[in-house]
């Protein structure tokens, strides 16, 4: 979708921020109930109409994404999943969508797109939520096997300002070899790019579903090039 008067967002609302703050000081179903239809009207339909604008977009990207704007199919649940969590809250005070694609256990296995919001700041970007072991083994594999092949993929890096690369570090130096520009993506035990945000203009107008476009479109070479890890691990 091009055509802004085709766009269903119109810009998130300082009444959804509003919402999230309450939720995060009131964290219960009592006052959930009470808020309901704000939490409908102000978290919830935004993030719909956001995820209707950019679904054409993401299937350019990969043709396999998940783009229903519901809760369970790219939107987060406001209810949280306690029985592993050490935070027992009832609630989320956050909110996100993903666009990845549907394979199993894509939370370790899968890279995917995302955008999150929260009380005072918004994030969005691309990387694995929680890359297994196998994954990222097989990710320096092939940067071993092709440095060149990897180069291309990140050589948007170093002329953007926008993403920044975020994920947990082995503490132990896997290979002194490498070069420092590729030091930084192999020494990762997880890994994502993500540009964060505090709360500006652009979350509370339609101009996010250009810079949403933008960003990814912009980091698009590099989840082609770790979809290929999904490939030749043949985990799936």
């Amino acid at each position: 979708m091009t055509e802004r008067e085709e766009r269903k967002f119109k810009g998130f609302s300082p009444r959804t921020l509003k919402f999230l703050r309450g939720l995060k000081a009131n964290n219960n179903k009592a006052w959930f109930q009470a808020h309901r239809a704000n939490f409908e009207e102000y978290v919830l339909q935004p993030l719909r109409d956001l995820v209707t604008d950019l679904g054409d977009f993401m299937l350019d990207i990969d043709p396999y994404f998940e783009i229903t704007p519901s809760v369970n199919k790219t939107i987060s649940r406001i209810y949280r999943d306690t029985r592993f969590s050490k935070d027992k809250s009832p609630f989320r005070s956050t909110a996100w969508f993903t666009f990845k694609n549907q394979k199993k256990d894509w939370t370790t296995l899968v890279s995917g797109y995302f955008f999150e919001l929260s009380v005072d700041s918004y994030r969005y970007g691309m990387g694995f939520y929680n890359a297994a072991p196998a994954i990222m083994s097989r990710f320096r594999e092939m940067i071993d096997e092709n440095p060149k092949e990897f180069l291309k993929a990140i050589s948007f890096f170093a002329k953007q300002k926008t993403f920044i690369l975020e994920g947990e570090k082995y503490k132990r130096i896997i290979d002194k070899n490498k070069p420092e520009k590729i030091q930084n993506w192999y020494q990762r035990k997880n890994m994502y790019l993500v540009c964060n945000r505090k709360i500006d203009d652009t979350l509370f107008s339609s101009k996010l579903v250009d810079v949403l476009i933008y960003g990814f479109g912009l980091i698009a070479p590099f989840y082609h090039y770790l979809q290929k890890i999904r490939i030749k691990a043949q985990e799936f």
